[in-house]
């Protein structure tokens, strides 16, 4: 069975299993930022208890053997152990790595989500069952489009439909989908 890496680190971020007593330290950072979770598939929270919930869920995904659970790690700056953002994979089964990312805005334009991102799209497509790393955002967040092309993935298209941002409403929005192959 494919496991991605428990912990890894890039040049300036550590990446490492969640807990539920990280909860009030995520939710501070970032998780109850209503523009950092704009386009994301969750509100804001506005407590702490439903996110230690889900941050639990996240955890236990770890501990099972089904391969296809998406797998989570939230970012700290290197030498620390607060979250200031979170990086996540779901390996779909046929061959296929789709991740997501969101970072406190404090750190936003620094090209730190773009190195994580890099550093997980390589190690994707250096296991031999993988061949197409991949991600997507709305088609208004530029930034996040960006940060995927700097991650060396290649923009193919919208997928339209395709993604609520219960933010932005309850309607499917289009998504630029972004992938990198070998």
């Amino acid at each position: 069975m494919l496991r991605p890496p428990a912990t890894f680190a890039t040049a300036r971020l550590g990446a490492r299993l969640p807990t539920a007593d990280d909860a009030p330290a995520v939710f501070a950072s970032y998780a109850n930022d209503p523009e950092v979770t704009r386009y994301l598939a969750w509100r804001a929270y506005e407590r702490v208890e439903p996110l230690a919930a889900c941050l639990r869920e996240a955890a236990a995904n770890w501990e099972q053997r089904d391969a296809h659970l998406p797998r989570t790690w939230l970012l700290c700056l290197k030498g620390t152990a607060t979250p200031i953002g979170s990086i996540g994979v779901t390996l779909e089964g046929n061959g296929h790595a789709m991740f997501g990312y969101v970072l406190a805005k404090k750190f936003w334009g620094r090209g730190m989500a773009a190195e994580v991102l890099t550093y997980l799209v390589d190690w994707a497509l250096a296991q031999p069952s993988l061949y197409r790393a991949y991600a997507y955002c709305d088609v208004e967040n530029l930034t996040s489009a960006r940060v995927m092309e700097k991650a060396g993935m290649l923009r193919e298209g919208i997928l339209r439909r395709w993604h609520v941002a219960p933010t932005l409403g309850p309607e499917p929005r289009d998504c630029i989908v972004c992938a990198k192959v070998r």
